[in-house]
């Protein structure tokens, strides 16, 4: 039987979270044993605040319910984006104009984060509108695609055990299904694509 998906989701905001919340800790403590000059340890504290930051507004949108009627505007999903990558492993190229539906936008957040499994060493995502179709592109230095768990998301097998840190690949279809969308995923050698 499959998990509690909001169980599922409250471990991946959890585990996402740990890292930044914990940095700040440790520069809190460093500044605690500092007689002088505090800069280095506030630029860790506020590079921490702004990643936990970005990842609570990142998921508040891919996992957040989602009207037919609400919208993200650009500069949000520019400033979540932006902020998400200062000091990670991926670039996000956002080229979608104007203000969006927050269900095309949560489908792109969360094929965005089914597409990072594939990057073991980070790389660019990239977004962008084809006609009606988003397309979602993933470049790397390394592409490693888990075939079952990509399989079982262009085609949902009843009773498939996803893991806290597979949860995207969980809540992706019935998401698409909601914005009235279906997605198409293509695997090169040096570029991952998906479509919907």
């Amino acid at each position: 039987m499959q998990p509690d998906l909001a169980a599922l989701v409250g471990s991946r905001i959890c585990h996402d979270l740990i890292s930044p919340i914990g940095a700040i800790g440790n520069g809190v403590e460093l500044l605690s044993l500092t007689d002088g000059d505090t800069g280095a340890e506030m630029d860790l504290i506020n590079e921490s605040v702004q990643n936990a930051s970005a990842r609570i507004r990142y998921f508040r949108i891919a996992y957040g319910a989602a009207s037919e009627e609400q919208l993200v505007s650009r500069p949000e999903v520019l400033s979540i984006l932006s902020a998400s990558a200062r000091g990670g492993r991926f670039n996000y190229i956002w080229q979608i104009d104007g203000d969006q539906s927050r269900r095309r936008v949560r489908c792109a957040l969360l094929t965005l984060q089914a597409l990072e499994s594939a990057l073991p060493l980070g790389g660019d995502l990239q977004v962008q509108q084809d006609g009606e179709s988003w397309v979602v592109r993933a470049d790397g230095p390394r592409i490693s695609v888990d075939r079952t768990l990509w399989d079982n998301l262009l085609s949902p097998q009843i009773g498939y055990h996803h893991t806290a840190a597979q949860v995207q690949f969980a809540l992706l279809p019935s998401v698409l299904a909601e914005a009235g969308r279906k997605l198409d995923f293509i695997e090169h050698s040096d570029r991952l694509i998906a479509r919907f």
